[in-house]
């Protein structure tokens, strides 16, 4: 057994995950930081998936009578085990999805944090009182449960993401059934384990509320195309999106999705650059370029761009490169080889568009021959070519000049992307243009600081190839809900609305 097998083992038995349940089955599972198999995962398949959907909607029924602040009880008493096991499952994200410890931790604090904001949430579910014209009547609108929610997750956040919609799905009264990512099913089984106990000390909580099932494409489509399901929550690639919202919409189900990033920034001629290099750097290359929300195009003045970017190259050369696991470690592996190959494949595209390639390539190969580190690339375009415009999930970023603001905008907005977005600037003019509608047309728009790194509180998604789905804060909790509009006459008349009259005679 190799290390990084013995500690996820190890990690996994603290947390209360049975042997069985990751060992012996058909789907191996590799850590980035080594590419060694960490545990082997049974699957699913399709009939699996439709009784998971069974026993969630069984559930369902049993839950949403539940007083909401009763159902954020047990939110509440899940992100207290959260606490207690943070530094563990922190661990395990590391293990298995490569990410530095400081990540992993990160991670699980978001789930924490979430679950206070759930909590909170369950006593907030409000309604409107809506004036209405008829004398005598009173209009509002009420909030119930939805149904069984289908959360489908990507390797890169294999805890938070399910944390965003499960635990708002939870407090409105739904159940759950989430597909993990075939590449990060550990964490989700260390998620569920730990649900399971919180549920189980808990009268009144119904089992199965929470339900895990694991495979490829087809576990994931079984859920899309199954009727039961009112909502599907899914994470992923653009190509993933476009195959799964016409098969919801075929149902007139409903679907959040949060896809595509290709996220950019505009380096203003009064920004502070310093300030700059340190948001561009952590947006960059934070997770190995592996976040929706990474920084992959910065858009920089002519007239600061001769000392921002040389900057930016020795940066980018001395980045500290190795294990997640160690100490000082900034730049961890990419997930696998494949992504390692899409890399080098956008990379060689940049190249013959014209530009100029910093870093990039592949390295600590001898230590680690079997896992994908690289160094991080700048790359710098003399325009936003075919390239620049798609998003590669890697730590690429391409540096391109512009003159004025209105020539930055059209440019960072010409891609079909619309995550997350910044500029930096100290002029209070360019800020509220970049923030208004006629500028970034983004779900996320900073001001000083980089596209990554949203708070829970804020809903998070975005706009045309992202999806336009938004999960975790403000009102995002209204997508896991029905709305029903109630008019009540408390008058001994019946007078009908737009003044019409409908007399019977006698």
């Amino acid at each position: 057994m190799t290390d990084t097998a013995a500690e996820a083992a190890a990690v996994l038995d603290r947390l209360g995950v049975p042997r069985a349940a990751y060992t012996g089955g058909d789907l191996p599972v590799r850590s980035p930081i080594d590419g060694a198999v960490i545990g082997r995962v049974p699957t699913h398949g399709p009939a699996d998936v439709a009784a998971a959907v069974g026993r969630a909607a069984a559930a369902f029924a049993a839950w949403r009578p539940v007083p909401a602040p009763q159902r954020g009880e047990l939110v509440r008493r899940y992100g207290e085990a959260l606490r207690a096991h943070k530094a563990d499952l922190g661990r395990l994200v590391s293990l298995e999805a490569g990410k530095i410890v400081q990540e992993g931790l990160g991670e699980v604090q978001e789930m924490i944090d979430i679950c206070d904001f759930a909590v909170g949430l369950s006593r907030q579910l409000y309604g409107l009182t809506i004036a209405t014209e008829r004398p005598g009547h009173r209009m509002m609108e009420t909030w119930h449960p939805l149904g069984p929610v289908a959360v489908v997750t990507a390797f890169n956040f294999p805890v938070a993401v399910w944390s965003w919609n499960a635990m708002l799905a939870f407090v409105c009264g739904d159940s759950v059934v989430w597909k993990p990512s075939e590449k990060t099913p550990l964490t989700a089984l260390a998620c569920h384990a730990l649900f399971e106990r919180t549920a189980a000390a808990i009268e009144g909580v119904p089992a199965h509320l929470s339900n895990l099932v694991i495979g490829a494409r087809d576990v994931g489509m079984a859920l899309v195309d199954d009727a039961r399901m009112p909502l599907v929550s899914a994470t992923g690639s653009t190509r993933m999106g476009r195959e799964v919202a016409p098969r919801v919409a075929a149902r007139f189900g409903r679907a959040i999705l949060e896809l595509g990033g290709n996220n950019g920034m505009i380096v203003a001629p009064s920004a502070d650059l310093a300030l700059a290099e340190r948001g561009i750097t952590f947006a960059a290359v934070g997770t190995c370029g592996q976040r929706c929300t990474t920084l992959r195009r910065i858009i920089v003045h002519e007239g600061v761009y001769d000392r921002l970017v040389p900057r930016l190259a020795s940066i980018w050369g001395r980045l500290p490169i190795g294990s997640p696991l160690e100490a000082g470690t900034l730049i961890g592996p990419l997930i696998d080889a494949a992504a390692f190959e899409a890399m080098q494949k956008a990379l060689a595209q940049a190249r013959a568009e014209g530009g100029t390639v910093h870093g990039g390539g592949r390295t600590l190969a001898d230590r680690w021959p079997d896992a994908r580190y690289v160094a991080p690339a700048l790359v710098e375009m003399p325009a936003q070519s075919a390239i620049v415009a798609r998003e590669t999930f890697a730590p690429i970023l391409y540096v391109m000049r512009y003159r004025d603001l209105d020539e930055a905008i059209a440019m960072h907005n010409a891609v079909p992307q619309g995550l997350a977005s910044s500029i930096f600037t100290t002029d209070l003019r360019e800020a509220e243009r970049f923030m208004s509608a006629a500028g970034s047309d983004c779900g996320i728009v900073n001001v000083n600081i980089g596209p990554s790194g949203a708070e829970i509180g804020g809903a998070f998604g975005g706009e045309k190839e992202t999806g336009g789905g938004r999960e975790s804060g403000s009102d995002a909790w209204k997508g896991y809900m029905r709305r029903a509009t109630n008019t009540i006459n408390y008058s001994t008349a019946l007078p009908l609305a737009q003044g019409i009259r409908f007399e019977i005679d006698g």
